[in-house]
Parts: structure tokens; sequence; C-alpha cells
């Protein structure tokens, strides 16, 4: 069943186009995931499918039905579509209070309201903090407590806005886990953003990928602005900062933002006596992580960058956390923006 359909929706702020959508279905039952570089639109489409925005023109229905933007109208779709932002604000009382003000606006039975709360929360596991004062949990707690409230209504519909941001890995694991639990358990469609391309493989294979406010089917990655430069007449460079040089194409544009391909940037063996090679990079190994079939790994050289490989070449190098290592960057692999 599809849930949204999209045709030639645009939203324009102050003559400027921030979204522009030619096409697009989303079918109910799924998690998708939207990825992209800031500015790149994902909010705006999400106010615009909880029914917060109205586009500038173009054409959007839900379950089939043209939705008409008048206030009465779209109160009814509010109540069916709830949206998570990225900094929740809980009100100043306990959490039971903080999640059943929705169910008192959607009038539910006293007597009911209590076992949706304490059943949301459970699918949070935040049971315990039924009774705790909202203005004293932490970041992580808020975002999981913002979650059960919005549970507790029912949805057909979840949208997330960069649910894990700032939050510390373990937390973010624990979101990552509850968004699974809700879509097992409740079957409910979930959109959620996110900068983590490896955090939205592992949770489904439906990446929408925004650019520019348009929907991408390559993802761009290692997003860096930088000036151009030219050590030859024939050799570009865009220099992010005054030690890190990355080989790009010729343009005649003085100050450019480029996406580099992460299966093009080359771990180097620091052992061979000839790896020394030209504009490469010393960095530390932040991050490991497993990718449907192959192993992501972000080194920081200065700047983070993200690193795709085969098992076989992560095997080769014994990757470990922490371990120094040296990169350099493929020309093929950078595509200026």
């Amino acid at each position: 069943m599809i849930l949204y359909s999209l045709k030639n929706i645009k939203k324009y702020y102050t003559g400027r186009t921030v979204l522009d959508i030619s096409e697009l279905d989303i079918h109910s039952g799924n998690i998708y995931t939207l990825s992209g570089p800031n500015g790149a639109g994902k909010t705006t489409f999400l106010n615009i499918l909880s029914f917060l925005l109205m586009p500038s023109s173009g054409r959007l229905e839900f379950l089939d039905i043209p939705v008409k933007f008048n206030e009465k109208y779209l109160q009814q779709l509010r109540q069916t579509v709830v949206l998570v932002n990225q900094h929740p604000i809980l009100f100043s009382t306990s959490v039971y209070k903080n999640i059943e003000f929705g169910l008192k606006v959607r009038k539910i039975p006293l007597k009911k309201r209590k076992k949706m709360i304490e059943s949301a929360l459970d699918l949070v596991d935040m049971k315990g903090f039924i009774n705790a004062d909202a203005r004293h949990l932490s970041g992580g707690e808020t975002r999981r407590i913002a979650i059960a409230r919005a549970i507790a209504c029912s949805p057909g519909a979840l949208l997330l806005d960069e649910p894990t941001a700032d939050l510390d890995l373990e937390s973010r694991l624990t979101i990552e886990n509850i968004i699974r639990q809700i879509h097992a358990q409740k079957n409910i469609t979930i959109i959620f953003c996110t900068h983590d391309l490896s955090q939205a493989s592992r949770l489904t294979s439906k990446n929408i990928y925004f650019l520019n406010g348009q929907i991408h089917d390559i993802y761009h990655e290692n997003i860096f602005k930088g000036d151009l430069v030219a050590s030859k007449p024939d050799e570009f460079y865009c220099k992010i900062n005054e030690k890190i040089l990355i080989p790009v194409q010729s343009t005649d544009k003085d100050k450019i933002k480029i996406s580099i391909h992460p299966e093009k940037i080359n771990i180097i063996d620091c052992k061979k006596k000839d790896s020394d090679v030209s504009l490469s990079y010393m960095g530390c190994v932040t991050h490991l992580g497993m990718e449907k079939d192959k192993i992501r790994a972000v080194i920081d050289i200065g700047i983070s960058v993200s690193v795709l490989m085969e098992k076989s070449e992560y095997d080769l190098h014994m990757l470990r956390l922490n371990d120094s290592v040296k990169i350099n960057f493929d020309v093929s692999g950078t595509t200026i923006l």
C-alpha cells in the first residue's frame, strides 16, 4: 500500500528552491532513511510529510487521497502522523504527564491511558521513569521519552528528525534497537533523518538521498569545502586546510565543495619501503563497523573521512581502533558538487 505519493512537490523560501521532488512513492510498513548534507532539504521534507508545512506547489497524496491544506483537514492527519524533532521539548512535569498529553488531546478515556503509557515506556525501556521529572533526564533519555510519547498515540507513521544526533555511541545503538522493535511490534512506517550512512544501512535498504533539495540515486559522502589550487597546469586540488589537498578534476570555480567516494580512499601499508606515496596522510582509526558485506572505517587525518573496503582488504591491513594508518585519495573518486 502506498502511504505517501508526491508529484512535482516544490518548496520555496524567499525565492530559493529548497525542495524539488518530481515523483516519489513511500510504501506503508517500511523503514525509510533520509540522508544527505546539511541544508539538503531533509527537514523540510519531513515537515511536509507531517502536514506541518505546506508545499509551494505540487500534489501530495496520503493513502491515495489528495491532501487539502486547510487547518480542519490537517488536524485530522496530524493525529495519524507524528513527528519527533531533533531536539524534542518535554513539559516541566512528570514523564507520565508528558506522554498523557497526546492521549488527552485524542480524547482517550482515562482508564486506557495508563496502560497505553506503560506500554509505550516499556517499548523504549523507560518504564522505571514513569514518575520521574522530565527536566532531569539526559539527552538520550529525553529522545526515548519523546519517541514513547509519539508511539503512545498509535500513529500510522512515525517521523524522526536526527533521533541519534549528538548522542554517545551507547545511546545511538539503544535508539537504533528501539526503532527496530517499534517496526517489528507495531509494523508502522518509520521515516528518519540521519547523517550516518552506516546507521542507515544497518536499519534498512530503503534510503532516500537528498542533495540541494533533490533526490539523487548516488550517495555523496565525505563532503568538504575548500579552495581550488593547481600545482601543475593539469593537476588540480581542493585545499581543505593548510595541510590537506584532495585531487580533483579541473573547474572554473575558486571555492568548491567536493564529495569523496568512500571506496576510492586507499589505505597504504606503512611498513613497506615504497609506501612514501605523494599526498598521503597519517591518521587514526576512530570507528570500525560492518556494512552489509563490507567494512567501514572512519579515519581522522585532521578531518574525518569514511572509508569503505572489502573484507579481504580489511584482513590484509588488520585495522583496529586507534591504529595509526596512512591514506591517499584517488582522483576518480572525487566529485565536485
